[in-house]
């Protein structure tokens, strides 16, 4: 845990347990440095942090996404539902019950909606009924989905896109899920409304969800514990209750302190007077 944790970890079973794990890319860029955080079976945890904090690094750490761009796991273990997973390729993990849902949703822009849905089974074994019948269910949480369901995925709207990649995550059958920003370039309200999808699949269907996302309050409304980072390693960590009330992070991370919202002409003073970077 953090040095600076507003509440341990309750004591329950993981699904995920990231241990002290670096990251370099390129041999020489040292990105994650001791980076630990666990997930609980059934539980919604959050990373959170600006742009460039390593969000999406432990994400692909995690996914085993990082040989494509030339990082590597150096330090550090990684065990998902019990096993040890660092040396896994990724379709291997997505068979074991762990997907990531890609930044900028990442959709084969081609395709119908129907057919990137489709795509999430390719690693399925259990014949077409099963996936038929899973497709129904996934078009249960996304409504609008069904009504575009032959519409080519490239004319569809960002919102509709990111329901789209959620969905086919879905359609492997994960326990897992990685969610690397949810919320970028979309409207607060289609934000909430992926958000809250999550919170019933995950009350539904009991999968649970390690989310990256610079949306600091829509996050904490929805996660049961969070975690912090600043410059590959993570700052501070706590129930998401008490992350909410702490005043650094309503100062740094909302722009709220005692004296009510601030401005960007006052934010950008913060930075020397976090206590976690003295």
């Amino acid at each position: 845990m953090a040095a600076n944790s507003e509440a341990p970890m309750p004591a329950v079973p993981l699904i995920l347990d990231v241990n002290n794990v670096e990251v370099i890319y390129d041999r020489v860029i040292l990105v994650l440095k001791g980076v630990s955080l666990a997930v609980p079976r059934g539980g919604i945890v959050a990373i959170l942090g600006a742009n460039g904090a390593g969000k999406t690094t432990t994400l692909k750490a995690i996914s085993n996404l990082l040989r494509a761009e030339r990082g590597e796991v150096t330090k550090g273990s990684i065990t998902f539902d019990d096993h040890r997973v660092d040396n896994l390729s990724p379709h291997q993990l997505v068979r074991a019950g762990c997907i990531q849902v890609m930044e900028g949703r990442q959709c084969f822009v081609h395709l119908t909606i129907e057919e990137n849905l489709l795509t999430g089974a390719f690693t399925r074994k259990d014949g077409k009924r099963a996936i038929n019948d899973d497709l129904e269910r996934i078009y249960t949480y996304f409504p609008k989905l069904k009504d575009r369901r032959k519409s080519q995925a490239g004319y569809t709207s960002g919102g509709e896109q990111q329901m789209m990649a959620f969905g086919r995550a879905m359609m492997s059958r994960p326990k897992m899920i990685l969610l690397d920003e949810p919320s970028m370039g979309l409207a607060p309200q289609i934000v909430e409304q992926i958000f809250e999808i999550v919170r019933d699949v995950n009350q539904r269907e009991n999968i649970s969800f390690l989310i990256a996302e610079q949306n600091t309050n829509m996050a904490l409304r929805y996660a049961h514990y969070g975690y912090i980072m600043e410059t590959g390693r993570i700052v501070m960590d706590g129930a998401a209750s008490a992350l909410r009330e702490n005043e650094d992070v309503k100062e740094f991370y909302l722009g709220v302190s005692g004296g009510g919202r601030k401005n960007f002409k006052d934010l950008k003073f913060y930075k020397r007077r976090k206590r976690w970077l003295s």
